[in-house]
């Protein structure tokens, strides 16, 4: 793949924050939550962020990783995961059992389906034209046995993006807004 200028990578990066934070927010607004769809990710545009998504910019997945391969960690990541409730690594602490040191605490609901409406947009911004009903939960599956979540979101989250797969995204989002918020 050939090198991309600065110029290409400023414009592909926000392109890319752009139709994902416009997806989440439509997705958001489906399920109820208006207030998120507004604010979601709005770490995205602050310089550690942005400058980062920007050098880092390849287009077809996430330039935190990338920076994650050239530093050693991701400044970016670890900026937008403590400013972003719907990341379920914000959710991580100490346990109140001292046996068991750091896991994932429960996440309100509305932050679940926030996560939900996150991972589904990002697989529809990184899979293009590949995209399915069942791509989020194929992305969590192959990652879950290494997640810090909390059983009773992680419960949630597969319910919905199994829901999402079976069943769609209209009656995934109407059961949202019904039974889950």
């Amino acid at each position: 793949m050939e090198e991309l200028n600065l110029w290409e990578k400023f414009i592909g990066h926000l392109n890319t924050i752009n139709r994902h934070k416009r997806l989440v927010m439509e997705h958001c607004f489906k399920a109820g939550l208006y207030k998120q769809g507004l604010l979601h990710d709005m770490s995205k545009y602050s310089p550690v962020e942005f400058i980062a998504g920007v050098k880092y910019y390849q287009g077809y997945r996430s330039p935190n990783a990338a920076q994650k391969e050239n530093a050693g960690y991701s400044k970016a990541w670890l900026h937008h995961k403590g400013r972003n409730k719907h990341h379920m690594e914000y959710w991580i602490d100490y346990s109140i059992d001292p046996t068991k040191g750091m896991t994932g605490m429960e996440m309100p609901v509305k932050y679940v389906v926030e996560m939900f409406c996150d991972r589904v947009a990002a697989c529809k911004v990184y899979k293009g034209d590949e995209y399915t009903d069942s791509s989020a939960l194929e992305y969590y599956k192959r990652g879950h046995h290494k997640y810090m979540i909390h059983e009773n979101s992680d419960k949630l989250l597969c319910k919905l993006l199994t829901m999402l797969a079976k069943k769609g995204e209209e009656y995934t989002f109407a059961y949202i807004r019904k039974k889950v918020l």
